[in-house]
């Protein structure tokens, strides 16, 4: 009988041993927050590379607490749906365009405005500081991780274009706020998306393109186009969102919020960075394939900045119609681009 007792003892002690290492090692496993981000950048663009090595330091320095599943090329969620779906929480992250949904962001859309951009650097900061004093209420619907901008939008095309005269009459393609801009300096807008673009010059569907630069390489547009004109007076941007759903933010722990807030404001700086490098690099992809860079004399460039001026205004007028500070938005854009 005794023995009978010492070996239930032993067995007890056993299962004991076993569940306080097994249940600390499963509550553990618990702890470990799960979360996708859909990105509508194709894999191999430095955009998409840059995404996914936030999502592995979101990784690293949460000390293994999250894990981010990387969806890029638009795989989980299409480009003009992404916000909405960040929303609804069939993503919990979210990379896209504002441009995408047009009127859906209009304080937003401000920064798409051609405000005569010189630099992805300087873009991303007004977007960033833009969003920081004026906190737009369209954007309450999520957490704004962080927001970024591309280098100045000017023209790639098949034929050269060193006047607003040649312009006249030119299919280009451009979408959101840059269709304006297209139509104020006499051409006529394609709206073919970014991935369409390069068959839409090669066919002749569209005899030029507004992007930055970097779409020379990071598109293959320089395959398909001879010219580059650095129209910087009437240079646009496109503003892009990194958002996350409401609900998933406000469940993660404060050490695991704080982490992921200061891991995106260094990725303001390093994105900056990364649409001016990649803007260089299409430069050189499009010069070594023969393609001629026009700049743009100072007084045609100032034509240029001039024909777009009341798309400035126009834009100003439309908020102050919904009640938003359309004057004092745009003037605080165009400023911050003087200063910085």
């Amino acid at each position: 009988m005794k023995r009978f007792f010492g070996v239930k003892c032993l067995l007890f002690v056993f299962f004991a041993a076993t569940c306080l290492a097994f249940f600390p090692a499963m509550a553990s496993a618990q702890k470990v927050i799960t979360l996708n981000y859909s990105n509508f950048f194709p894999a191999p663009h430095k955009n998409s590379i840059i995404a996914q090595q936030w999502c592995k330091e979101v990784e690293k320095r949460s000390g293994g607490k999250v894990k981010i599943t990387y969806f890029p090329g638009g795989t989980l969620t299409p480009a003009a749906q992404t916000y909405d779906n960040v929303v609804k929480g069939i993503a919990d992250i979210g990379e896209s365009c504002f441009a995408y949904t047009r009127g859906k962001f209009p304080m937003m859309e401000v920064i798409d405005l051609p405000l005569g951009y010189r630099s992805g650097v300087s873009a991303t900061n007004l977007i960033n500081a833009f969003y920081a004093k004026y906190n737009p209420k369209e954007l309450a619907d999520v957490k704004v991780l962080w927001l970024h901008a591309h280098g100045p939008g000017v023209l790639l095309s098949k034929k050269a274009v060193k006047t607003m005269a040649d312009m006249k009459g030119m299919k280009v393609r451009a979408t959101g706020l840059a269709a304006k801009v297209v139509q104020a300096l006499g051409g006529a807008p394609v709206g073919t998306t970014m991935p369409e673009t390069y068959d839409a010059l090669r066919t002749g569907v569209a005899d030029g393109a507004m992007a930055p630069v970097e779409a020379a390489q990071g598109w293959k547009w320089g395959e398909v186009v001879k010219y580059i004109t650095q129209n910087f007076g009437s240079a646009y941007t496109t503003g892009m969102f990194v958002v996350m759903n409401k609900a998933k933010w406000n469940s993660l722990p404060p050490d695991v919020q704080k982490v992921f807030e200061e891991v995106s404001k260094e990725w303001v700086v390093k994105q900056g960075k990364v649409w001016d490098e990649i803007d260089k690099e299409g430069y050189d992809f499009a010069k070594k394939r023969g393609n001629q860079v026009i700049a743009l004399s100072k007084d045609e460039d100032a034509k240029w900045a001039k024909a777009v001026r009341p798309l400035l205004d126009e834009h100003a007028k439309a908020l102050k119609g919904k009640g938003l500070p359309g004057d004092e938005a745009v003037k605080f854009a165009v400023d911050f681009l003087k200063k910085n």
